[in-house]
């Protein structure tokens, strides 16, 4: 026969009673199952750091990801910077005054294109990555 839970009162301050009944409600448990959880937690910390870490650990394989896409990002505009460059003739002179003149206006269409693409999505890199030969897709 399995052993009966012993009984425990304790006084909390209402501030944290209060804290304790929004959580339960929010996740549709008991007070007594929270109490607990949080009892053990509190007793027992190799276990709550153990979860730490292993959120850390996540975390920080997150963050890899990110620097390297960045680095990627940033080498892929760099090559293409350098590519236009040295392949795009330099405009005639009056080609070169109309372009000046008119590019705040071309910069602001870029802007624009920007933001409407960003909010769209996915994208351009997924939609790179799923017409890739490698990608499966």
């Amino acid at each position: 026969m399995p052993m009966k839970k012993a009984r425990l009162s304790v006084y909390l301050d209402k501030d944290i009673l209060d804290g304790l009944q929004a959580y339960a409600a929010r996740h549709n448990q008991s007070l007594s199952l929270i109490a607990e959880a949080s009892i053990a937690a509190f007793v027992n910390p190799d276990e709550r750091e153990a979860a730490l870490i292993k959120r850390f650990v996540r975390l920080e394989r997150s963050l890899l990801r990110l620097e390297r896409d960045n680095r990627i990002t940033g080498e892929a505009l760099m090559v293409f910077v350098r590519f236009w460059l040295t392949t795009a003739p330099p405009l005639p002179e009056p080609a070169q005054l109309a372009a000046n003149a008119t590019s705040a206006e071309r910069y602001e269409a870029f802007m624009r294109a920007l933001g409407q693409r960003l909010a769209k999505g996915p994208a351009a890199w997924q939609e790179i990555e799923s017409d890739s030969p490698n990608s499966g897709g």
